[in-house]
């Protein structure tokens, strides 16, 4: 045998769990597993633990991801708000020149002679804790599902991923220890919100369950725990310091009312809040 057939990778195994594993390696991976009883313990868990979230959220997997979240959507915004001001000048200038030379006169006559509308109520805009909470839900819906690449940062890391977080987020955060009540630490990623950056941690219980903490700078006063429903999923939210944070996971509302206290106990201990 080469190298390559006595050496199986973990990405391998992954893959081989995910279905995702070439076929000239399947064979081969397999036997290598027959021979490897405590590495083949671990891909039947690794498969129970698939089948799981699968079989818990797998309804999600099929949803679209929402349009705040698509990377397109974010780069043209980056672009947008980059030219600023720019931007809105050369796109007024293009509707005068418009108007101008295709016959704005006669729209000016048609205006004159057209009733004006019945004025409509405005629609009001969502508060930003609002969207903050939505923000943080789709999220959750659209992570909650990954099995191989939930999280940008393993949990394992848990001090470099504090630092990283907390500098783009701009304020000192805290990772909660959540093992307590049964919930170990993922990993986390960094998450565009819709004041800035935003943190994203992820725990999983033993039966495969998942609740998220998402938290960045929420541009709004603070507020008292609020809870929201949506359908499956749930999420409770407060925004203290200036700092906005949104618990979520399935919509057991004691199992997330109990995450949540836990979370508040802890991330209300930074060095700032300290006397």
């Amino acid at each position: 045998m080469t190298d390559r057939e006595t050496h199986v990778t973990e990405d391998e195994l992954h893959a081989f769990v995910d279905g995702e594993l070439p076929a000239d390696r399947r064979e081969t991976v397999s036997a290598w597993l027959a021979g490897n009883p405590e590495q083949a313990a671990l891909v039947a868990a690794w498969r129970a633990q698939a089948d799981s979230i699968r079989a818990r959220y797998g309804d999600v997997v099929n949803e679209p991801v929402p349009e705040r979240l698509q990377l397109d959507r974010i780069i043209k915004n980056d672009i947008t708000t980059a030219r600023g001001g720019a931007w809105t000048s050369m796109a007024a200038a293009a509707v005068l020149l418009a108007f101008a030379a295709g016959g704005g006169a006669g729209w000016y006559a048609r205006a004159a002679t057209t009733p004006a509308p019945v004025a409509m109520a405005p629609v009001p805009a969502p508060a930003p804790i609002d969207t903050f909470t939505a923000d943080a839900l789709d999220a959750y819906k659209l992570y909650v599902v990954e099995v191989r690449h939930p999280v940008e940062v393993p949990g394992t890391e848990v001090g470099h991923m504090k630092q990283w977080l907390s500098k783009r987020v701009g304020h000192e955060l805290n990772i909660p220890d959540l093992q307590s009540i049964g919930l170990k630490l993922v990993g986390g990623r960094l998450l565009p919100g819709p004041t800035g950056a935003a943190a994203f941690y992820m725990y999983e219980g033993p039966s495969g369950e998942r609740f998220t903490i998402y938290c960045g700078k929420a541009g709004g006063p603070e507020t008292a725990l609020h809870f929201k429903s949506g359908g499956q999923f749930a999420s409770f939210t407060w925004v203290d310091d200036k700092i906005g944070y949104v618990v979520s996971g399935p919509a057991n509302r004691e199992r997330l009312e109990a995450v949540t206290k836990t979370v508040y106990e802890q991330v209300d201990k930074t060095p700032e809040k300290k006397g």
